[in-house]
């Protein structure tokens, strides 16, 4: 005897366990933020728990708004599909507009509206893969042809140039990866795929060659010990950190390269601190939970029995698995230095609230599998 639908509901509950993953990092990740700020933070503000207070508020508004996500049905975030990529431009555009745009250290890549700083281009990577997921969902029969996927590139393309001139070189590689993978799997064929690709491996050098701080930023990559006190300070002490912390790491709260050696130690390079203190066996356990994640990810894409489930699943976890592969690449020393968030973990609540928001809309894809 078949059970009514309402009986079978057990096959509805989701993917409690991405959620609960989730969240757990995010509490690790405040954990993290005390370690790396509690002494700048005290020096800077008279506060230790100043970046960890914010932190937490963040985990707090992204809990509610994983769980918004996850019981809102993600087929109705198609018809946002324009609303969400006209919001990311002009966001990005606000980025230069006097006033709002906040610069710090020779980058514009925040807006401020009160006591509340906005990174337009962290809500930019997820309303493009809403956007290409949306389009390619209901165009699939033009994914065979450049000129089919041209919408997809042109919006891709353009956050990418809105991004690069803040400027912010990580975030536009995290889009044009994005932009890659979405079309690759939207069932485009490999001669269409490589038209699309050869432009962009091009482009790459050529944006690095036209800022002389980016050829700077290769050279310290290629001997980071020819500028010690400059262009390669940041990756030196970097180094120094996992270096320090070797196979069982120096334990929790006993990093001495967050007493002001490291720069960004509680935000771009927070993996750092979590390698001196850890150890390798405590990275190796955060790569793997991170792989749990995305793993989990692409498993909802692949069950979706839609296009756009398919295409928005795996789009959000393309957004978390690049950013974090970059992220340990450039803390490592095996790309040159960008700054790049590690998702779920550095100090900044845009990035926090967006990610788990996006991990909601994972659930909600699993829910429907």
């Amino acid at each position: 005897m078949k059970l009514p639908t309402k009986l079978n509901g057990m096959k509805k509950a989701g993917d409690i366990p991405l959620l609960i993953c989730v969240f757990l990092m995010a509490c690790f990740g405040c954990l993290m933020i005390y370690s790396a700020s509690s002494y700048t933070a005290d020096v800077q503000y008279g506060d230790k728990l100043y970046f960890v207070k914010k932190q937490i508020l963040g985990v707090v508004l992204g809990a509610a708004a994983m769980i918004g996500t996850a019981f809102l049905p993600y087929k109705k975030l198609a018809k946002f599909k324009y609303p969400a990529i006209i919001i990311a431009a002009i966001l990005l555009a606000l980025v230069f507009v006097p006033g709002i745009g906040i610069t710090n250290y020779g980058a514009t890549r925040w807006i401020g509206f009160g006591g509340v700083t906005i990174q337009p281009s962290e809500i930019a990577k997820y309303s493009f893969a809403l956007f290409s997921a949306a389009y390619f969902a209901k165009n699939y029969e033009k994914v065979k042809t450049v000129r089919g996927v041209l919408p997809v590139l042109a919006v891709g393309i353009g956050f990418c140039l809105l991004i690069i001139i803040e400027p912010n070189m990580s975030i536009t590689m995290c889009v044009g990866l994005l932009m890659l993978g979405i079309i690759f799997l939207s069932g485009t064929n490999l001669k269409t795929f490589a038209v699309i690709l050869i432009p962009f491996v091009v482009a790459v050098p050529v944006l690095i060659i036209l800022e002389p701080y980016r050829l700077q930023r290769l050279s310290a990559f290629i001997d980071p010990w020819a500028s010690p006190k400059d262009e390669g300070y940041q990756l030196i002490q970097s180094l120094y950190a996992l270096g320090n912390g070797g196979f069982f790491g120096t334990g929790l709260f006993n990093s001495t390269q967050k007493y002001r050696f490291l720069p960004f130690a509680e935000s771009d390079f927070i993996l750092a601190i979590m390698g001196e203190e850890l150890g390798f066996l405590g990275l190796m356990l955060f790569f793997a939970v991170s792989a749990f994640i995305v793993i989990r990810g692409f498993k909802i894409a692949r069950r979706c029995s839609d296009r756009f489930g398919f295409l928005l699943a795996a789009g959000f976890t393309l957004v978390y698995g690049i950013q974090v592969l970059i992220n340990a690449l450039v803390v490592t020393g095996t790309i040159p230095p960008t700054g790049l968030p590690l998702p779920l973990i550095s100090s900044g609540n845009t990035s926090l609230i967006i990610t788990m928001a996006s991990m909601g809309v994972l659930y909600n894809v699993s829910r429907s599998n």
